[in-house]
């Protein structure tokens, strides 16, 4: 029984295994335990390996890849077209197979522990940040109903606070003002954990040659410099900038139909937390672009003057993440006049 292509379908306890043979017919099929899966695949000849990109696919992808397997993931959109009948773990094993045999399929590349590492401690800290904002606007909410008023502002409450507890006229029972003190606390507590959050980024910022690289780019800081890092890794996955741009989603959507184009906002594909970092980096550079003369401030004050400062911000985050990519794969230096030498030349008369 010669097994050419193989479709995995991921689950918690309970994976499903499809195989096909040179003829594309079904030669396997079968549910293993989790603790059954490296026992099973050691057996077996080394061949190609379908997965959808979910939970654990990285791990498994690289513990397969590690028995001498050819592993790829598979965005699960692009699966879905592939599913014959009901929805159940041997039809989508089933089409993963189907789906990965396909010529022009996209795959997702695997991330390496390193990437993984990286992303792990971005995601607790946004999550960090979230569980702030909600403990901020808690407080902020229970004063409000005493009548005491504080600006939204984190920084705000955070100095505010220490004065409403000290202060004994206004109106406040000893009881309340322990329970807000313990919500201090908590605040403080959050605080802390984001700040060793922001040092161990910035670190990791300053040591990771791509990340350092990154930086040199405007509206690009440490935080979305490890980002990108753990998202796009070396950015051999796109073939150029532009597909970047695409797969983070900051391009218009498509809604077209007989010969008619008809684009819509962006697509909002990709990667919606490093979308973000981008956006707000880019709002940042707007704001100091004014009075500037070199190429990129002019370039942004002609865009302003022209279209809304939201559009001219998605403009710029495009234009970053493809420089981005440009410096990842090209391992140089960012060069804020490229190009120039060219463009003079062209102007020249003959």
């Amino acid at each position: 029984m010669k097994i050419m292509r193989i479709g995995l379908d991921l689950a918690k306890n309970v994976f499903q295994v499809y195989g096909v043979d040179t003829q594309g017919k079904k030669v396997l099929s079968r549910q293993l335990k989790r603790h059954q899966m490296r026992e099973f695949f050691q057996k077996l000849s080394p061949c190609l390996i379908g997965m959808e990109a979910c939970a654990s696919a990285h791990y498994w992808a690289r513990t397969l890849a590690a028995l001498g397997y050819e592993v790829k993931l598979i965005a699960p959109q692009f699966v879905k077209p592939y599913v014959k009948g009901n929805k159940n773990d041997a039809n989508d094993a089933e089409a993963i197979c189907e789906a990965v045999s396909r010529p022009n399929m996209r795959f997702v590349p695997v991330k390496t522990i390193e990437q993984q590492d990286i992303q792990a401690l971005h995601r607790i800290r946004s999550e960090l940040v979230r569980q702030r904002t909600a403990k901020v606007n808690q407080i902020r909410g229970l004063l409000g109903e005493y009548g005491i008023t504080v600006e939204q502002r984190v920084p705000a409450l955070r100095k505010k606070l220490p004065e409403i507890l000290e202060d004994a006229e206004n109106g406040l029972s000893a009881e309340f003002r322990v329970l807000l003190d313990g919500l201090r606390e908590d605040l403080v507590n959050l605080d802390t954990r984001i700040a060793s959050m922001d040092q161990a980024l910035q670190k990791l910022a300053q040591e990771h040659a791509g990340a350092k690289r990154l930086q040199q780019l405007r509206g690009i800081g440490p935080v979305t410099a490890t980002a990108l890092i753990a998202a796009i890794g070396d950015g051999s996955m796109f073939k150029r900038g532009r597909d970047a741009a695409a797969w983070c989603g900051l391009t218009p959507a498509q809604h077209s139909s007989g010969g008619k184009d008809r684009l819509l906002g962006i697509s909002k594909r990709g990667d919606a937390y490093l979308r973000t970092l981008l956006i707000h980096g880019a709002r940042a550079v707007l704001k100091t672009a004014t009075g500037k003369e070199d190429r990129l401030s002019q370039w942004l004050q002609s865009l302003c003057s022209r279209r809304n400062k939201n559009i001219a911000a998605v403009a710029l985050a495009n234009k970053t993440m493809r420089m981005a990519w440009a410096l990842l794969t090209s391992e140089q230096d960012y060069d804020p006049e490229f190009g120039m030498e060219t463009e003079s030349a062209c102007a020249e008369p003959a």
